[in-house]
């Protein structure tokens, strides 16, 4: 099994000696003869290097001050720093000249050489890079004198690779001037090239490549299953046979529908209120710990829902091609009011109804509104939508529809909040359901003391929220918040409930898709920590395991508890408690695993979590990167059309628009703007920069203003960089428009202060939106510079 670095040195935790056999566990390493001395080779380099020191065959990590971890993250013209984790760190920029072969995008250790100061970051070194991003690249392929050279299309990767011929393109000729994925054989060593082999060629350009092969291969999604996961699906069993009938619920009388990927739902009304079921796809019973399908799995990590297509983790599973299969069953009961009252975690078999599309479940509920004698499929699909708006109502965050239409999972996805197309209201009662299922299902392995695998999500960067709501108080809708505090569940209820009485349609879906752009990816943790999109903690992910690999380790430990947990303190004890059931809440005091699995568990999650994180992050950005080539294919068919749009940012440079209906964001340059010379107001002969949101025309006085509608007609896109850039055809002033978007910001304050984040860089290190560091003017980092 392939490692890195920085999955090698977390194998080391407090100051303890570990011993080569505990970290070949840890790392998931065979007794193969090669992978052994692979870690070994990586161990000793480690000691040379002072990272770790060895005492009696087993090794420590040595704490060294003024070392610190990072991400390497570089402009176009040079200039790198690494990014820490964390808020409140600094940056540490690092000269080209220190970065010891290190490139955009790495996890590099950093030596700080020199401190920062009011102006100044610190300065470093790159110690050791733990672990390379860019093991496959996109790049062109040129004829130089050398030789073919592979020049890499991420304008921050400033360097050419050594190509080699192999057996996909023996003949390089027939490569030179096309597009290629390449995948790098070796690093740069001393002053010799990296060299890459091709491992797919594309085409003469990005745009003239087809979308989703560009993203599966910047991001090096595999697409295809081996001959060995495929024949290891096709021998699993395609029914439910008699033995795998001990010990389960038999729900097949119960009417259960399932829509789009996720798990199929019952849902009957009761005395008391609801009795819900949602019943999971069992895939712990076929894909068991160590098989090749639980290690494609387990490298795979999740399914990439891609536009139309999907990238899944798994092969096609026959035992889920019948009406009747294998489950997990989450049985709650509910009030009348939505409240969970109590629930059941429940292995089960189910005999599904119907298996609907989310389109096709809609107009089923659509058609079946005025019909009295319903059938039990679209009975189940009106009390769902009902109670989709009793969950919605009781829970901190609210839903968000859109206008467009939105890859659907079936709980919160990738976007962390419950967000799907206004054309399929369907879909967010699904999500709601799943969404209580998750919460459920995370409350009760809490409850349980189970070794952590929980879901947690950060707040949105704190400038971009704050830019968002100067956009909202430039609208008319401010946020009353004390110095200090910070956006509370309750706030931004309150902002988009506002944000819902805008009369213009384009207005709410801008505004919407404003926070949905700044919303963060996903984090699997050991503890338990808030989840800022849904308002919910504890919370965690069991409802999709055929697509999450977190999903499927969580299904696999249920089973565990099933079969093999102690439901009493000791033997001896006579009071046992249903660990199935919310009952047991409260009561459990003592391990519910037997120690060798509780370890073991332990210590996968300890490898897993860190991974499972990042892929949800390499999930989120080639979704927005497809997201974004499509956006701007569209774009560039429409060149030269006109467009309203909203302003939503400005910057010293010029200022932000979000077409409306496209939901494209663009840039109208200051340079474009000839009838004037347009700067941030005058306050005493000096600039107001940051504070100001409004450019305005040193001679005629006119403004561009933050949150006005404008006119735009489209200049020019560059597809792959995805940037749109904007002419303004009419000037902003103050007209009827504003107010027939509904906005009435005629009296509302233009100089609240905004406070400009770093733009975000281009390519793979963008995850949202349209970005524009290609307009700013760099400067060398490690001079002091003056705001003018």
């Amino acid at each position: 099994m392939e490692f890195s670095i920085t999955q090698l040195l977390d194998s080391f935790s407090d100051d303890k000696l570990v011993a080569p056999k505990v970290i070949e566990k840890r790392l998931g390493i065979t007794d193969q003869p090669p992978e052994v001395r692979r870690m070994q080779v990586a161990l000793d380099a480690l000691e040379r290097l002072g990272i770790l020191t060895k005492d009696l065959g087993r090794y420590r990590r040595v704490a060294e001050d003024g070392v610190v971890e990072g991400r390497l993250r570089c402009s176009s013209k040079g200039f790198c720093f690494a990014i820490q984790e964390g808020e409140g760190v600094e940056d540490i920029y690092v000269p080209s000249s220190r970065l010891s072969t290190a490139w955009n995008g790495d996890l590099v250790l950093v030596k700080v050489l020199k401190d920062g100061g009011r102006r100044r970051s610190p300065e470093g070194e790159v110690r050791l890079i733990l672990e390379r991003t860019n093991t496959t690249l996109l790049s062109r392929v040129e004829v130089k004198e050398e030789g073919y050279r592979a020049i890499p299309l991420d304008d921050r990767l400033l360097f050419e690779l050594e190509l080699l011929p192999n057996e996909v393109v023996p003949d390089l000729s027939q490569a030179a001037g096309k597009l290629v994925h390449l995948r790098v054989s070796r690093y740069p060593l001393g002053s010799a090239l990296p060299t890459a082999e091709i491992l797919q060629v594309l085409g003469d350009s990005p745009e003239t490549t087809n979308d989703l092969d560009l993203v599966c291969c910047k991001y090096n999604l595999p697409r295809q299953f081996g001959a060995k996961e495929l024949a290891a699906a096709a021998s699993l069993p395609t029914k439910v046979r008699k033995a795998d009938l001990k010990s389960r619920l038999d729900l097949k009388k119960e009417c259960a529908v399932r829509i789009g990927q996720g798990a199929a739902i019952s849902l009957e009304p009761t005395e008391s209120g609801w009795s819900l079921g949602v019943h999971i796809p069992d895939v712990a019973t076929y894909v068991v710990p160590d098989s090749p399908l639980d290690g494609e799995a387990r490298r795979r990590l999740r399914s990439f829902f891609l536009g139309d297509a999907v990238l899944p983790m798994l092969p096609e599973l026959n035992g889920f091609n019948h009406p009747e299969f294998l489950t997990v069953s989450v049985l709650m009961q509910l009030d009348p009011t939505g409240q969970l009252m109590g629930y059941e975690l429940q292995p089960s078999v189910i005999q599904l109804r119907s298996h609907l599309e989310p389109r096709r479940a809609q107009e089923i509920f659509e058609e079946s509104q005025n019909i009295p004698d319903r059938d039990e499929v679209q009975q189940l699909l009106h009390r769902l939508h009902d109670l989709g708006v009793l969950l919605r109502q009781r829970r901190p965050m609210p839903s968000i529809d859109l206008s467009q239409v939105l890859p659907f999972e079936g709980d919160e996805g990738v976007w962390g909040m419950s967000v799907y197309g206004a054309t399929v209201p369907i879909c967010g009662a699904v999500a709601d359901v799943m969404i209580l299922a998750n919460s459920a299902i995370a409350q009760h392995w809490q409850q349980l003391g189970l070794p952590g695998l929980y879901v947690s999500q950060p707040s949105p960067e704190q400038t971009k929220q704050d830019d968002w709501l100067r956009l909202l108080e430039s609208l008319g809708m401010p946020l009353d918040l004390a110095e200090g505090d910070v956006c509370q569940p309750h706030h931004w209820q309150q902002l988009l409930g506002q944000v819902q009485q805008l009369e213009s349609v384009a207005g709410r879906d801008i505004l919407r898709y404003m926070l949905v752009s700044m919303l963060k990816p996903c984090e699997y943790r050991g503890s338990v920590e808030p989840h800022f999109g849904l308002g919910l903690a504890p919370y965690g992910h069991g409802i999709l395991p055929q697509h999450r690999y977190g999903d499927l380790l969580m299904q696999r430990v249920w089973h565990w508890v099933f079969t093999e947990g102690r439901d009493r303190k000791t033997q001896r004890s006579k009071m046992a408690v249903n660990l199935r059931s919310s009952e047991c809440h409260g009561q459990v005091t003592w391990g519910v695993l037997p120690p060798e699995r509780e370890k073991q568990l332990q210590e996968d999650l300890a490898v897993l979590l860190p991974r499972l994180t990042q892929q949800e992050a390499l999930y989120f950005r080639a979704m927005n990167d497809l997201e974004g080539l499509r956006k701007t294919e569209i774009m560039r068919s429409r060149t030269g059309e006109h467009f309203f749009g909203m302003i939503t940012s400005v910057q010293t440079y010029g200022f932000f628009v979000e077409l409306e209906e496209l939901l494209v964001e663009g840039l109208v340059h200051v340079s474009s703007l000839k009838d004037d010379w347009y700067e941030f107001p005058q306050t005493g002969g000096r600039s107001k920069g940051r504070q100001s949101s409004a450019l305005v025309g040193r001679r005629s006085g006119r403004q561009f203003r933050l949150g006005d509608r404008v006119e735009v007609q489209v200049r020019g896109v560059d597809y792959y960089r995805q940037q749109v850039d904007l002419d303004a055809v009419v000037a902003a002033e103050p007209d009827p428009e504003r107010e027939d978007m509904g906005l009435n910001a005629a009296d509302a304050p233009r100089d609240s202060e905004i406070e400009l984040g770093e733009s975000e860089p281009i390519g793979d290190e963008a995850i949202a939106g349209t970005n524009y560091d290609a307009y700013t003017i760099e400067s060398d980092p490690s001079e002091p510079t003056e705001t003018t």
